[in-house]
């Protein structure tokens, strides 16, 4: 029985003994593997040092990828204090190259932290001056790699991309609106340092990669946005007006086509400009009374409503109509006599929108044009969007109907008008309209998200859209809009002329000329709108001074689009004032002598007696008074 208990005695000290050794075991285990790699981690942090590396921005594009924001490659200067040896003579050094003050270089070198990047004036410096810090081998002292925002086409497009800070951060346009996209994650080199900031041997440095920043590409078509950037600057300098729009729009899902306006800036340079210039996109934040091109919506409304018939019935226009006390005139004197509501869209007739108000009436007239969406953002992505200004519904009197039927009183945005008119003529959709297309990554531009089109609503019928794509056309052929006539292709469009009001009270002699335009009209791809405020020394007339300008944008905007020359049924009248277009002969195989023409002058290149080739060729038409080339050879 002893001997039992014993044994008994051994075997629980056998098994305290296993437990205690697991226990001392799992202890060693503990200290020397586990909290040794913590212990480590913990150290490491104390000693690691982190470089910076910046992430480059993801790019701007057009629908085409030509990159309208890019990076340039730069330096930037950080430093490690505690290498620093002699910090007054590194300061002494370093500030002339960075043209910075010597006291405020110094304090931040001194600083008790263990990395410290020159910030502003060691960011983003140039080659020269990094080649310069390069070679006085300081100790202490590094050069990093940085990038810098540039923009490549300099003051086109600038309010509509704005720039980016000192940080890589978007701060206007573009860059500020889809600044989450555009933003990279920064990546460092890691590396250990003993207290006095050297390096520990046999230790490796540590990498975690910058992730790039994803592209933006725009709706925006370069070619296109070229060729309203060179209108613009044409109008600008030829008649010194306070502001210009320009903008282009797919009429059948709000893409933004081109976008601009002046003044402008160089957003490479934004610092050099006021604010109010590079804060603001016109297109979106200018709002204005919109004149006569304000005509198309009611004209549609009507139509829809069915209020009309503009073939067959008719209007008296005898020079006014008086409302509400008020003698409201036309533009001609005595006015246009007996005319089709057609004739009266065509020939622009105040009067005549005023008879149209009437028929239309309150409830619906203000019914329409809620539908169009004035005074009320379109939600284009693009900031700083003015809603505009539209009457309250109590405030809707009989004057207040007479005159916003031809767009006076009420106030829009470029953007509002150009949306409400491709509602006009794309089957009677509202659109909200947008510059973003997709979301690519940088590296394999590998699309990850497309941007959709967002129809708003139906506002008219597509019977009545069909009806107003030949009355608009009828206006560029027939009517107040001639000027902007393109030989070749189905333009149709409306002229504006606003008076500018100042409390309450409009200005003599000061006026926004306007027109709105699209092509083609049998099946519409674009919509044109161009604008200038107060312009100078020129006909106060929308049709007269900006018709031509929109006719010249038309004629090489249409080809970028692939639109084909076709003809329309609808004939060209002339004005006395109007410039004929006749159509190129042959002239390739004749003898220089022989080479006439009633219609072209002539300029001769090449040596010899026969026509070779020709510019224009045969077949084309050109405007009266124009110049051929001719190649002459043997």
């Amino acid at each position: 029985m002893i001997e039992a208990i014993s044994l008994k005695k051994i075997k629980i000290i056998e098994i305290i003994s296993i437990v205690a050794l697991v226990l001392v075991g799992t202890k060693l285990s503990y200290e020397t593997i586990i909290r040794n790699k913590i212990l480590e981690s913990k150290a490491n942090d104390l000693w690691e040092r982190s470089f910076p590396l910046v992430a480059p921005r993801g790019l701007i594009l057009d629908r085409n990828d030509n990159a309208v924001a890019i990076n340039n490659p730069t330096y930037s200067v950080a430093v490690i204090p505690f290498q620093i040896t002699d910090k007054e003579n590194a300061a002494r050094l370093i500030a002339p190259i960075l043209d910075a003050d010597e006291k405020t270089v110094l304090e931040k070198i001194s600083k008790k932290a263990s990395i410290i990047r020159l910030h502003p004036e060691g960011r983003r410096i140039s080659i020269a001056e990094a080649t310069k810090i390069n070679d006085l081998h300081l100790e202490g002292v590094y050069l990093i790699n940085d990038n810098e925002r540039f923009y490549p086409y300099g003051e086109s497009m600038a309010s509509l991309l704005g720039f980016v800070g000192i940080d890589n951060q978007g701060l206007a346009g573009i860059e500020s609106y889809y600044d989450k996209y555009l933003t990279g994650v920064d990546g460092t080199l890691n590396y250990l340092t003993d207290a006095k900031g050297g390096l520990f041997e046999n230790k490796s440095s540590r990498i975690v990669a910058p992730l790039d920043g994803l592209n933006l590409n725009l709706t925006l078509d370069i070619d296109i946005q070229n060729v309203l950037e060179r209108e613009m600057t044409n109008a600008w300098i030829k008649y010194n007006p306070k502001e210009i729009i320009a903008l282009a729009l797919d009429p059948n899902n709000g893409e933004i086509l081109g976008i601009g306006n002046r003044p402008t800036y160089n957003n490479n340079n934004y610092q050099d400009y006021d604010q109010e210039v590079y804060n603001r996109t016109l297109a979106v934040f200018s709002s204005f009374e919109p004149g006569s091109t304000f005509k198309a919506v009611t004209f549609a409304s009507a139509l829809d409503a069915g209020v009309i018939d503009m073939d067959n019935d008719y209007y008296y226009d005898k020079g006014f109509e008086i409302v509400g006390g008020v003698r409201i005139k036309s533009w001609k004197k005595g006015g246009h006599g007996l005319q089709t509501f057609l004739e009266v869209l065509q020939n622009s007739s105040n009067p005549g929108f005023v008879e149209i108000a009437r028929r239309l009436g309150k409830d619906r007239l203000y019914s329409y044009y809620k539908k169009f969406g004035v005074g009320e953002k379109t939600g284009v992505d693009i900031s700083g969007e003015n809603k505009g200004i539209m009457f309250n519904y109590d405030k809707y009197g009989p004057l207040e109907q007479a005159t916003s039927s031809f767009g006076q009183g009420v106030s829009v945005t470029a953007i509002q008008l150009a949306s409400m008119f491709s509602a006009t003529i794309n089957g009677g959709y509202l659109y909200t309209p947008h510059i973003a297309k997709s979301i690519s990554t940088n590296q394999t531009n590998e699309v990850v998200y497309t941007f959709p089109t967002q129809p708003k609503r139906q506002v008219i019928s597509k019977e009545a859209s069909d009806k107003m794509r030949r009355a608009l056309e009828c206006v560029v052929a027939l009517g107040s809009g001639r000027k902007a006539y393109v030989d070749g292709y189905r333009v149709g469009g409306k002229t504006g002329t606003a008076q500018i009001a100042e409390n309450g009270v409009y200005q003599d002699g000061r006026y926004v000329l306007s027109f709105i335009s699209a092509a083609p009209m049998d099946d519409p791809k674009v919509v044109v709108y161009f604008a200038m405020r107060e312009p100078k020394n020129t006909i106060q007339y929308g049709g007269t001074t900006i018709g031509p300008i929109m006719g010249s944008i038309l004629q090489e905007v249409l080809p970028i689009l692939n639109v084909e020359k076709r003809e329309s049924p609808i004939k060209r009248e002339y004005n006395w004032d109007d410039v004929k277009s006749y159509e190129v002969e042959n002239y390739i195989g004749l003898e220089k002598n022989k080479v006439k023409s009633k219609y072209f002058k002539f300029a001769y290149f090449g040596e010899g007696n026969k026509v070779i080739d020709q510019l224009p060729k045969s077949g084309e038409l050109l405007k009266e008074g124009s110049t051929i080339m001719i190649m002459l050879g043997e």
